[in-house]
């Protein structure tokens, strides 16, 4: 049915073909993606469920955790299959950026699917080894790297761009550049996924994230808006704004049921694979601090693990938190969970707000 509708909606009416028209084509996606996951969230659900792909929680964490014990996991493949689908029908397939997209997206939820899936069903309580995953991880973070520096077309697609000034950027040069896209696309993917802790914390800032970076692509993407704004202007780079308008409609529909009490909770396998996709999204039109101030939340949460961790070894013990990542150490303290989830939710509303300010404000 949705395939047909999009047959109809890309066909010429009165003159033109929605597929000329970027803004419209993001709007639907997002639509699309949240019926898909509607329509699909029930039905992932129960084979979650009846295959007892249920969450393990940690005995040392926040004893109201415990009733979480069982609940479906691995739902991120519903956010995963709405963004393919929905990206399949409405997205430009012979523009290069959505097929990169596409493969990072689908790549670090394979690394995250294989992790859940010898967690939850063959009861290795450590997954996936670490040094396994993170080096699948490099494997497609410098994969993607090397593509992007290569296949640039011109020396502004690699400099850093520094938000809130008219012009001051740096030059990375091809290795300064590779490096950088790695750690953002790694990074960002291992960021969200440590964020991924309370019933809807991780999501929303997600949903959020993509949206504000649809702004930006699609401007990037405008010879016209992007020589207003004072952005490099990358060919191509509009057409992200339909995965992101896919993105941001498949984490609402799945938010439904993720919300507190949470039905389905999305496991490594959407959480690294969405955290790729917005680090590659930032590298692509080249606003990699920009995101890490829109991800706020996310580089606070990850500070925080390598914090405590660090602290921990050095003092013998000692701990700087009560518990990491950042979210349980405000449990901790006496916070309820849907106040740690709603206040990360402001904050982020508040970071993304100052993130789209750069647009203007150079």
């Amino acid at each position: 049915m949705l395939l047909m509708l999009a047959q109809w909606l890309s066909q010429d009416i009165r003159g033109f073909s929605v597929f000329n028209y970027i803004t419209l084509r993001t709007v639907l996606a997002a639509m699309t993606a949240l019926i898909i996951s509607f329509m699909a969230g029930p039905r992932v659900i129960r084979w979650l469920a009846a295959k007892k792909i249920g969450q393990a929680v940690r005995q040392d964490g926040p004893q109201t955790h415990l009733a979480k014990t069982g609940t479906p996991t691995m739902g991120g493949v519903l956010i995963l299959i709405s963004i393919g689908v929905t990206t399949l029908l409405w997205g430009d397939l012979s523009n290069r950026y959505v097929w990169v997209l596409l493969i990072v997206t689908l790549g670090y939820g394979s690394i995250g699917w294989y992790d859940d899936w010898k967690k939850v069903v063959y009861r290795d309580p450590k997954g996936l080894a670490s040094r396994w995953k993170y080096f699948w991880q490099s494997v497609l973070g410098l994969a993607v790297a090397l593509y992007l520096a290569f296949s640039s077309s011109s020396p502004a697609q690699t400099q850093l761009i520094v938000p809130f000034f008219k012009t001051v950027s740096y030059p990375l040069g091809i290795v300064g550049f590779i490096v950088l896209t790695y750690l953002v696309v790694v990074g960002t993917s291992n960021a969200v996924n440590l964020t991924d802790g309370l019933d809807g914390l991780a999501i929303m800032p997600t949903v959020m994230i993509a949206a504000a970076l649809a702004v930006f692509s699609y401007v990037a993407g405008s010879s016209v808006f992007s020589r207003y704004l004072l952005m490099p202007y990358i060919p191509g780079a509009g057409e992200l704004a339909v995965f992101l308008g896919a993105m941001a409609g498949a984490g609402l529909g799945f938010l439904w049921f993720n919300a507190y009490p949470a039905e389905v909770f999305m496991g490594d396998v959407g959480a690294l694979a969405l955290g790729a996709a917005l680090g590659t999204v930032a590298v692509i039109v080249r606003q990699e601090i920009v995101l890490a101030v829109m991800g706020g939340v996310f580089v606070a949460e990850t500070l925080s693990v390598a914090a405590q961790v660090l602290y921990f070894k050095h003092t013998g013990g000692k701990r700087i938190f009560r518990m990491a990542p950042l979210h349980h150490h405000y449990e901790l303290g006496g916070w309820k969970e849907t106040q740690v989830v709603v206040r990360f939710w402001i904050i982020t509303i508040m970071l993304v707000l100052v993130g789209l300010s750069t647009l203007k404000i150079r």
